[in-house]
């Protein structure tokens, strides 16, 4: 059976350079063998850095390329559907970078594209999913210690006014909620394995760069569970999660971007006892790649599949027309 994976990447986007392209590289069942960028002078100089063989003056000749199995996306928002698309077309599996499109019914799109090749795998780039400290959160609060759940908060941000960042530019899916938001809704429909019914939600907006600088939103459940998060993209960097039940309640330290060099913990607060759960350091964009190409390899189901990403785009159009109409939106609306 194939052991190894070979990886082509899409950009020389800094998420690529800086976190996943050294993740995928130290993955056992991955390796980047070529990345693709219209500045091929600066493509070069990150496949020097990282050890990658191949390196192409256009993002079609990484699709193109026989040897490449999957491709990694980190382009900007409005690339995602087109660009998978096409990697799909070309017979390439797809991890694309979150949020997989400006909205769902481009996520529609790209589903109803990706059912013409059920022999490749499309999966959208949470690898926030794959990490320990989540997996150990969703069982404590599936097997009811800290009893039904009623509430979680969520807390995401950081401090971007670089005009020319593409988190900051509204035409290409730039701001607050697109950008981290989409963890916050992530995160409790992933807790509560159920889909919100209603959603409200607040939104400022940068005075220049038209983009939300500010989000806050609500999401209602049946359950009579309400999920709130606040995202920014101009606030002190800091981030919290924190899951509470009738009987306890569960504080996330670093729910996204949990550090691979230190330990980080977990907190399980009930009237009984408090426990603080520890968790080795682990890279999360390495466990990412060893999940996606272990489902290619041995060709698995994906767990988190477009379905589950037309869900999420679907409660992040709900908070914007929320926003725009004043009221609240039921995600049948």
């Amino acid at each position: 059976m194939k052991s190894i994976v070979n990886w082509g990447v899409l950009s020389t986007a800094k998420i690529g350079r800086e976190q996943v392209i050294p993740a995928i590289q130290a993955s056992r069942y991955s390796r980047v063998l070529g990345i693709g960028s219209g500045n091929s002078d600066f493509a070069k100089t990150i496949a020097l850095q990282h050890g990658i063989e191949r390196v192409y003056d256009s993002y079609d000749k990484v699709l193109e390329d026989p040897k490449i199995e999957a491709v990694y996306i980190p382009l900007p928002n409005h690339l995602h559907v087109e660009w998978s698309i096409k990697a799909l077309a070309a017979g390439k599996h797809v991890l694309c970078e979150k949020p997989i499109g400006l909205n769902s019914a481009e996520a529609e799109k790209l589903l109803k594209a990706s059912e013409r090749f059920p022999h490749l795998k499309i999966m959208e780039a949470f690898m926030y999913r794959h990490h320990s400290q989540w997996h150990k959160v969703k069982s404590i609060v599936d097997n009811g210690t800290i009893g039904k759940i009623r509430s979680i908060n969520l807390f995401f941000s950081y401090y971007n006014i670089d005009p020319n960042n593409i988190r900051n530019k509204i035409e290409i899916g730039g701001g607050a909620l697109m950008d981290i938001g989409c963890y916050c809704i992530s995160f409790s429909r992933f807790i509560l394995n159920s889909e919100p019914e209603k959603v409200f939600g607040m939104m400022d907006l940068d005075p220049e760069m038209k983009t939300d600088r500010l989000t806050t939103g609500i999401l209602s459940f049946s359950t009579g569970t309400t999920a709130s998060f606040t995202c920014s993209t101009q606030l002190m960097p800091y981030q919290r999660v924190n899951i509470v039940g009738e009987e306890g309640r569960i504080d996330v330290e670093i729910p996204v971007n949990a550090p691979f060099d230190k330990m980080i913990r977990v907190w399980i607060h009930t009237n009984e006892y408090t426990e603080e759960v520890t968790f080795n350091p682990v890279n999360q964009y390495t466990l990412q790649a060893d999940y996606f190409s272990r489902a290619i390899i041995e060709d698995r189901t994906i767990e988190f599949a477009l379905n589950d990403s037309i869900q999420n785009m679907r409660v992040i159009d709900a908070i914007v027309r929320s926003n725009k109409e004043g009221r609240w939106v039921k995600l049948l609306d």
